[in-house]
């Protein structure tokens, strides 16, 4: 498929081809479901803990006699029903990580791009680069196309001058062809690709 390409003024710079083996899917729910999963365990900290009982400092000493009370048989105040006890069962330091295959990784990518393209929510630029670098400047030019929250996924490497100047801008993100992935693509309005971005992906996913 053919798509129209624009560069930073709204202007016209030519088209590109869309391979349709990976902009021309019908999105899977369940795959980028998958693919999202796996993104956000891999992200997720996994440092809550909490002490059990052979962990809390308290004393050793047993509490009362055990014969006559009239209650329970208590040995330590460390007994998770105690204040100050220990907790039972409490979460600890884990990796929440889980495996999924590179080639399910891949189907998930594609599977976001088609959907972006599906949903005419993708946008082809001519290139990332910006004459003056200044976020102002940059932030008028991004309101003028009407980019609300817009992933910008550029070739090999990001310019320089550009990724300065979109650093400080809260609704922009700008990731290199390598750092694409599912997650970022599916939550921003827009996805926005160089021509060199739409060469590298194809490269990658072929």
């Amino acid at each position: 498929m053919k798509a129209d390409a624009i560069n930073f003024d709204g202007k016209a710079a030519g088209s590109v081809e869309l391979n349709d083996e990976i902009f021309g899917l019908e999105p899977r729910a369940d795959i980028l479901h998958r693919v999202v999963r796996w993104q956000r365990a891999r992200a997720q900290q996994g440092t809550h803990s909490t002490l059990g009982r052979s962990e809390v400092s308290y004393s050793t000493k047993k509490i009362y006699r055990q014969k006559g009370t009239g209650g329970a048989r208590h040995g330590s105040k460390k007994a998770p029903i105690f204040r100050h006890g220990g907790i039972y069962k409490g979460p600890t330091p884990r990796s929440h990580e889980h495996d999924l295959t590179k080639k399910f990784r891949k189907l998930g990518l594609r599977h976001a791009l088609s959907a972006k393209v599906k949903a005419g929510e993708l946008v082809v630029i001519d290139a990332a680069e910006i004459k003056e670098v200044k976020t102002s400047v940059l932030a008028k030019q991004v309101a003028n196309l009407g980019w609300k929250r817009a992933l910008i996924i550029d070739g090999a490497s990001v310019n320089e001058d550009f990724a300065r100047a979109a650093r400080n801008l809260q609704n922009l993100d700008v990731l290199p062809s390598v750092g694409a992935n599912v997650y970022d693509i599916l939550r921003s309005d827009t996805l926005v690709l160089t021509k060199a971005g739409v060469e590298a992906l194809e490269a990658r996913l072929k």
